[in-house]
């Protein structure tokens, strides 16, 4: 193919794949399968590869492949980016409409039209276009300015890089947004680095906010950031008549606007939309934290103006926060299967949000001491969702003087043994391997769902195994004997018998199981897949120099110098040897592409009778469909077993097909 031809298959691809972005990531209706975009993106790739003069910032292959920076610069809004004026119950928000009322010189009892939207709490980014083009993404920061973060929000795949129909849009243009993270998600990544001994996101706000800021692009595009955009700032010959002119606008240049959002005819119809989402807001599958409500003429916008940092023709309603005072009794030190020390706060029990908690991570030292937590203090507690409570401050004002300071131990509270805090870490760790915390949490790991799956191997059975001096590593569980085994408390021969046979039922799991279940600090489900895919082989990855880890995509220099330091120690590379002579033979299982399934998204809801939810959505995968844990648009299937619940409902309100499991298992065979 010559240069020429080359550049007008460039640009087709572009479009298709930027289309095919749209409908998945906006729309949540995808028309093609992902291998069919797959192949798209690997013909672009090759393409540019050719021709690397052809390649443009704008092309979906530039999305992630930035290198990390030392710092990010500062950037100045065209147009400030203003806070919202606060109200804290409909009293306030009946004083917002009158006082607008007044200032208009409007009767009092005259209806104005508002816009009703979701207050997501996430991260507010501000996106210039010029001619089309995304060209530079920044934080808020003080509002006038904030920082560069523009290779970080390209790997936001619902971000357009190249509007549709920019003809039609302004020269130039600020789309203002809130960058978040979905609560399935959220879980998935404080699942990742509570497995890899880091500290957890107190909350997906966080989460998000950490995520966007990495210095490393590849870092942030591993978490599935999403953004809902709500307006513009500044734009170059503005033309819109209302606010929801402005945001039908932007759903036709590409952008995500939340299907949430309400046209409301008066103030009564917003209280309504409050009244709605106030019960709605534990479902959405993200946080939101009140309702933004605008006046929807920009007419009225304009002649009302701004006061200091803030429009008048908005204001944030905000939902009662879900926090509640408690007690701490005890702050004690739990240890990781990788050595981490975490402080955790016992408390007086209380009910947050309709759970009872009474611990509560304090993540690190230096948390503790910026918070300034002792046993003793009153505190404010904060639960959201799913999310993990949180210790949000001191009161200090309860004080008696009887409240102890927390000090991290110097030993391990568990072996004794040494602990170490590295200079550019928060986290303390012992650094004993054979402390038995460790040994604990790494075979617990080892047998764990996600990880070889060894049914009937828990915390129980582990302590007594490691407490007798039966196993010292995973790899000893393969040498146990139905002897041994009976020795545990509780155990019968045939009990003993299934254990024993569920552990040599394990020795021969997929590559990437095997990989994730060595617990390799930073490596993840998805890394160890990565891993797997690539290499094709455990003996290939533990010889593999760190530059060649590095090389491979969506493996950073963070992730590549954890995985070659581990099987740089003896032990280790000593525990995957015992495996293998004990006849642990691992391997890529063979997708098996069914014509039913290839491509198909499916969720599983309620008992299924003839196996678990995990060993369906495994047989899904190996037949080329995808399994998610939630319903939405873009959902192909939902098999409903017995006693379905809350999935079900939702895929019936959504329009999305049901099936039952005699059904799935006819799709199989």
């Amino acid at each position: 193919m010559d240069k020429q031809a080359a550049a007008e298959r460039i640009r087709q691809l572009r479009d298709e794949i930027n289309y095919h972005n749209y409908r998945y990531y906006v729309l949540d209706q995808p028309v093609i399968s992902d291998a069919e975009y797959d192949r798209l993106m690997r013909e672009l790739e090759s393409l540019e590869e050719q021709f690397p003069d052809l390649i443009t910032p704008d092309s979906p292959t530039q999305r992630v492949g930035a290198k990390p920076i030392a710092a990010f610069a500062s950037y100045t809004h065209r147009q400030p980016m203003l806070s919202l004026s606060n109200a804290f119950g409909i009293d306030e928000l009946v004083a917002f409409d009158k006082r607008i009322k007044r200032m208009l010189e409007m009767d009092p009892e005259a209806d104005i039209e508002y816009v009703s939207e979701l207050k997501i709490d996430g991260l507010a980014v501000s996106l210039t276009y010029e001619d089309g083009r995304f060209v530079v993404g920044a934080t808020r920061g003080d509002g006038f300015s904030g920082e560069d973060i523009t290779t970080n929000l390209k790997t936001i795949k619902a971000i357009p890089l190249v509007l549709f129909e920019a003809e039609t849009a302004p020269p130039v243009m600020e789309v203002r947004g809130e960058v978040f993270l979905h609560h399935d998600e959220f879980r998935r990544i404080n699942r990742e680095r509570e497995e890899a001994g880091e500290p957890t996101f107190a909350n997906p706000r966080n989460a998000a906010a950490g995520s966007v800021r990495q210095l490393d692009p590849s870092v942030t595009a591993r978490r599935n950031l999403d953004i809902w955009v709500y307006g513009t700032g500044f734009v170059q010959g503005n033309g819109f008549r209302t606010h929801l002119d402005t945001l039908e606008a932007l759903k036709k240049w590409g952008f995500k606007v939340n299907p949430n959002t309400r046209v409301c005819r008066n103030l009564q119809e917003v209280e309504a939309y409050i009244a709605e989402y106030g019960e709605k807001r534990e479902s959405l599958g993200y946080e939101i934290d009140g309702v933004v409500v605008k006046i929807n003429s920009i007419e009225l916008q304009d002649r009302l103006g701004y006061v200091a940092r803030s429009p008048r023709w908005a204001a944030a309603y905000k939902f009662p926060a879900m926090q509640e005072t408690t007690v701490v009794r005890q702050i004690f030190v739990s240890v990781g299967r990788t050595g981490a020390l975490t402080p955790v706060a016992i408390m007086d029990p209380v009910e947050v949000s309709g759970v009872t908690v009474s611990r509560a991570t304090l993540h690190n030292e230096d948390e503790i001491r910026r918070k300034d937590v002792r046993c003793g203090d009153t505190v404010v507690i904060q639960r959201a969702g799913d999310v993990i409570p949180e210790v949000v401050q001191v009161i200090k004002e309860k004080r008696t003087g009887d409240e102890e300071p927390f000090v991290m131990p110097e030993k391990c509270p568990v072996c004794g043994g040494r602990v170490e805090r590295p200079e550019d870490e928060a986290v303390a760790r012992c650094v004993n391997l054979a402390c038995p915390a460790q040994v604990r949490g790494r075979i617990i790991h080892f047998t764990s769902r996600n990880a070889l799956n060894i049914e009937g191997v828990g915390p129980a059975q582990v302590d007594q195994l490691v407490e007798r001096g039966l196993v010292h590593d995973p790899a000893d569980l393969y040498s146990l004997t139905v002897d041994d085994l009976l020795t545990l408390e509780r155990m019968g021969k045939k009990l003993a018998q299934k254990l024993y046979d569920a552990i040599q039922g394990s020795k021969e799991p997929p590559l990437d199981r095997l990989i994730y279940a060595l617990g390799i600090r930073h490596v993840g489900e998805h890394v160890a897949q990565v891993l797997a895919e690539h290499f094709g082989s455990m003996e290939a990855i533990m010889d593999a120099p760190e530059s060649e880890l590095t090389a491979v995509a969506e493996i950073g220099p963070v992730i590549a110098k954890s995985i070659s330091s581990f099987f740089a120690e003896p032990q280790n590379r000593e525990v995957v040897k015992k495996l293998r002579e004990a006849g642990v033979r691992p391997g890529i299982q063979a997708v098996q592409v069914s014509a039913e399934l290839e491509g198909k998204t499916f969720v599983f809801t309620g008992m299924l009778a003839s196996s678990t939810r995990e060993q369906a959505e495994e047989i899904v995968r190996q037949h080329g469909g995808k399994a998610a844990s939630s319903v939405s648009r873009s959902t192909d299937f939902v098999v409903a077993g017995e006693s379905a619940g809350s999935k079900l409902q939702k895929a019936r309100e959504l329009g999305v097909r049901v099936i039952t499991e005699e059904e799935f298992r006819r799709m199989i065979q």
